[in-house]
């Protein structure tokens, strides 16, 4: 299995060519982003072969110049959004050190994290403007190929939407488990509410090491 079969399969799809309609316009008549090259981008920096932790979140930053395909990445000229700042802060609280103070998670995505968001598109400067459009139906499919096709998976779902796919997974999968890992947003709005130390961080690698994978560099963020 391999993302371009996945995806290709997804693309025939009715919900998928209204999506695909649907962006066209979007594109045409206001400001969305990311760039079209980049909505993907999580799937080509993250082989499906490679995938061990999924991190999801909701949708795209909002903001000129942020959002890259990457869920809460951005590219290290870019400032750190709120919600970049408050992860680094947790990773720093939980391991006990600091990772760099640029945003860029090229190097986690290399490392077989799928930084995916709920909706892969958003309009300059308005939340969750894409969030009927069909996204969801595709990243359920996408949570669905991984939890269904692979085993020991670490799920990190961060925020409501994100959560919304805890009962799609599967947990057991050929005699082995997926780990779910679930906590409010990182958002300025709901990290204290638990986000703030859910040691996210450190629980992915103890469970990786437990089956045998290679753990985590939360300090190697960018490539």
């Amino acid at each position: 299995m391999n993302w371009k079969t996945i995806i290709e399969i997804e693309k025939q799809q009715d919900y998928f060519k209204e999506l695909q309609k649907k962006l066209v316009f979007e594109y045409k008549n206001y400001t969305i982003y990311p760039p079209r090259e980049l909505i993907l981008n999580a799937f080509k920096l993250t082989p499906f072969d490679k995938v061990k932790v999924v991190i999801l979140g909701q949708d795209c930053y909002i903001n000129p110049g942020q959002a890259m395909g990457l869920a809460f990445s951005v590219s290290k000229n870019i400032a750190m959004p709120p919600s970049l700042q408050n992860i680094f802060k947790e990773i720093a609280s939980d391991i006990g050190e600091k990772p760099p103070m640029y945003g860029d998670l090229t190097g986690w995505a290399k490392q077989g994290i799928l930084l995916l968001n709920t909706t892969l598109t958003v309009r300059e400067g308005d939340s969750n403007s894409h969030s009927k459009l069909g996204w969801e139906t595709f990243t359920d499919n996408i949570v669905k190929q991984i939890s269904h096709h692979k085993k020991h998976v670490v799920f990190i779902l961060w925020g409501n939407h994100a959560k919304q796919k805890r009962s799609i997974i599967i947990k057991t999968r050929h005699g082995a488990n997926n780990y779910i890992l679930t906590a409010a947003h990182p958002s300025p709005f709901s990290a204290r509410n638990g986000f703030f130390g859910c040691k996210h961080f450190s629980k992915t690698n103890e469970y990786l090491k437990m089956v045998g994978l290679e753990e985590i560099n939360w300090l190697k963020t960018q490539e």
